[in-house]
């Protein structure tokens, strides 16, 4: 049944549309952390962020179906629920972020963060890390590294090493926060003799995409000096890490310490919905207004702001940050228990964790962490990688996840790990 899909993809879609696994699974249908496939086949979802509150809540499904049965326009006609929204999402950020723009996707959100930068500093130049995603609009994607854009990366565009937690910059991790800061330092300086000026830098508080290194709180204090001497602004791309994943905070900028000028948000957001945001300060939120007109017709509908608020009232009635705190650190106890001759870290923070693979001589087991996914979606999980060189296990569950599911992943991966070879 999946072959003709693929085939139909192919004539449909054109090439190279990625899809998960040596053998794509046809899902049919979602409940809390489950999916099923088209045999029938159910799987523990161990990736997925977008179902942020689980697969097909019914309190975010009910309310998507009440308020498309009763209104559904822009926000250049009044209506209530957008800044119901607004008013309770922004009551979780403080730091004077009180304003937003509603957007559908975290890469539209991204994109104007980058203009907001500009407007409020009059500069061009940008800065992200070098194993990096921002999304995929033609200006954000010029952040991106996993393609490079066509004629190279634009000369108002700096990347700088990520940081990393089996080898961290300055080579150690009490060097790395004073290295990353010295990089940055420099691009800036070389934006200013290009001409560009420095506008902003643009990350995820907890460097998702680059594998998520370990990372003490407080990492981001001297490079959040440098950026302010240098009078640019800071982007926390939150689309992977916020709204509680991490556990011990709602968004991951307060988890590393930090405060951003601007915050992004997607994916999770209205589980599953299409909806996205960019919030900030009134001062840079009149500064965009003045030099850009903008507007996004499907951005805060009404069916988009009762999805949101839904999943907000989810996560707080079903507690599901505080479970992400519990059962990400029994699960993160588990996983570190486990042993193997390439495993050479487990590392995260609620339910956003994963290990690490390398060779005896510290080069990537790229091909053996791939291996692993496969057999892990043998046996009806579904887990992805990540990092540099992709040979980091990422977990990233929905958040109901359970110790029960955990207990399940762990003995998993441990019969895979036992059975599974490096490829000659």
């Amino acid at each position: 049944m999946t072959d003709p899909l693929l085939q139909r993809r192919a004539r449909l879609m054109g090439p190279n549309v990625p899809t998960f696994y040596a053998e794509p699974v046809h899902v049919v249908r979602g409940q809390g952390v489950w999916l099923w496939d088209a045999d029938g086949r159910r799987y523990l979802d161990c990736y997925n962020n977008v179902p942020h509150v689980g697969h097909c809540h019914p309190k975010v499904v009910e309310a998507i179906a009440r308020q498309a049965a009763t209104l559904n326009t822009h926000t250049r006609y009044l209506h209530g629920a957008v800044l119901d929204y607004i008013e309770r999402l922004t009551a979780t950020m403080g730091h004077g972020l009180s304003q937003a723009i509603m957007v559908c996707t975290g890469s539209e959100a991204n994109d104007v963060a980058l203009r907001m930068a500009q407007a409020a500093t009059g500069a061009t130049g940008l800065i992200a890390t070098d194993n990096t995603y921002h999304g995929n609009t033609s200006a954000v994607s010029q952040l991106s590294t996993r393609r490079p854009p066509i004629g190279g990366y634009p000369s108002h565009v700096r990347l700088v090493p990520a940081p990393e937690s089996l080898a961290p910059l300055g080579g150690s991790p009490e060097a790395q926060a004073g290295a990353f800061a010295a990089n940055v330092a420099r691009a800036i300086a070389e934006l200013d003799e290009a001409g560009h000026g420095f506008a902003g830098f643009m990350l995820c508080p907890f460097f998702a995409n680059e594998g998520f290194p370990t990372l003490e709180r407080g990492f981001l204090d001297p490079t959040v000096a440098v950026i302010r001497r240098a009078g640019g602004l800071i982007l926390a791309d939150e689309v992977q890490p916020g709204f509680g994943r991490l556990g011990d905070a709602f968004w991951g900028y307060q988890r590393l310490g930090f405060v951003p000028d601007v915050v992004t948000l997607g994916k999770p957001m209205a589980n599953g919905h299409p909806v996205g945001a960019v919030v900030t300060r009134p001062d840079i939120m009149a500064e965009f207004r003045t030099a850009f007109g903008y507007f996004n017709t499907f951005g805060g509908n009404p069916v988009a702001a009762a999805a949101a608020l839904a999943t907000l009232d989810v996560l707080e009635e079903e507690g599901l940050v505080g479970n992400a705190c519990e059962v990400g650190a029994y699960l993160l106890d588990r996983m570190r228990a486990l042993a193997h001759p390439m495993l050479a870290e487990v590392r995260g923070a609620g339910l956003f964790l994963g290990a690490e693979f390398t060779h005896d001589d510290g080069t990537p087991a790229t091909a053996f962490a791939d291996r692993l996914v496969e057999g892990l979606r043998q046996r009806g999980i579904l887990a992805g990688r990540i990092g540099r060189a992709m040979n980091t296990l990422k977990i990233r569950p929905p958040m109901p996840f359970s110790r029960e599911n955990a207990d399940f992943l762990v003995d998993a991966l441990d019969e895979v790990l036992a059975q599974t070879e490096e490829p000659a």
